[in-house]
């Protein structure tokens, strides 16, 4: 494991638990139906920014209809700065997430197997908890130095759900900066670029495979990313809900 903070995927890591503040109305409460994370018709509360570096130049967020839905829309210039919330979910009851994500374009030089091409046109982050009795002493005194640098809330790990520009759909594998993140490809090249794209992942299944069964999400943030390359990228995310393994995903 490796603790890079001059980097954005890293720095984000440890910083997106620090920066948003927990309240009681940042957790989804369980019930019956969808477990609504992102419904920008209703704003961004608790959605907060999270600017990685005074010296790394923001992104733009801006609620908006787009193509008839409430969004959030992402511009990124040689920028980096996130989205993000607490969540609270139940994976034994409702594992699935489900959201609707669009890009203008891929980029045209990132490259993810690179630590200088790690970039991406779109990003959704799932930041994780583990519990301490199954950290290894080596994970413990690394989050320990992390968290001494960052403070107390540094996440234990990640998934990175990304929009890549040339690595195939299915691709797995740590960050270039980090094996603390794994980057998912959900989606790569243009062929679906310039309109919504619903996705549906069984985000439980994922942690239990990548980190365990006892890896409990704490975090979500969204974005895009473009310090690395210089390129310019414009994104969009709604309707983020948790759904159990039956349930059809919901637009709104």
């Amino acid at each position: 494991m490796k603790f890079i903070n001059s980097h954005s995927s890293i720095t984000a890591l440890l910083v997106l638990m620090a920066a948003t503040p927990l309240s009681s109305n940042a957790f989804a409460s369980p019930g019956e139906g969808p477990i609504w994370v992102g419904r920008f018709d209703r704003g961004l509360a608790p959605w907060q920014e999270v600017r990685l570096s005074t010296k790394l130049q923001p992104n733009t967020f801006t609620v908006r209809e787009w193509d008839g839905v409430a969004a959030l829309e992402v511009q990124s210039s040689a920028s980096m700065s996130l989205l993000a919330r607490p969540v609270m979910v139940d994976l034994a009851r409702t594992p699935v997430l489900c959201w609707r994500w669009r890009v203008d374009a891929p980029l045209k030089s990132a490259d993810l197997t690179q630590r200088s091409g790690d970039d991406y046109a779109a990003r959704l982050y799932v930041s994780l908890a583990l519990p301490d009795a199954e950290k290894s002493l080596g994970l413990r005194t690394q989050l320990r130095i992390a968290r001494s640098i960052w403070g107390a809330s540094v996440p234990d790990a990640a998934i990175n759900y990304v929009w890549d520009n040339r690595q195939p759909v299915g691709t797995e594998r740590p960050n270039a900066y980090t094996d603390r993140t794994t980057m998912v490809v959900l989606r790569s090249g243009a062929a679906d670029a310039g309109g919504w794209v619903q996705e549906r992942r069984d985000v439980g299944r994922d942690i239990v495979r990548l980190y365990g069964a006892s890896a409990t999400p704490v975090q979500l943030a969204i974005t895009a990313d473009t310090e690395n390359t210089g390129e310019t990228a414009r994104a969009g995310f709604a309707d983020l809900h948790w759904v159990t393994e039956q349930a059809a995903c919901e637009k709104r």
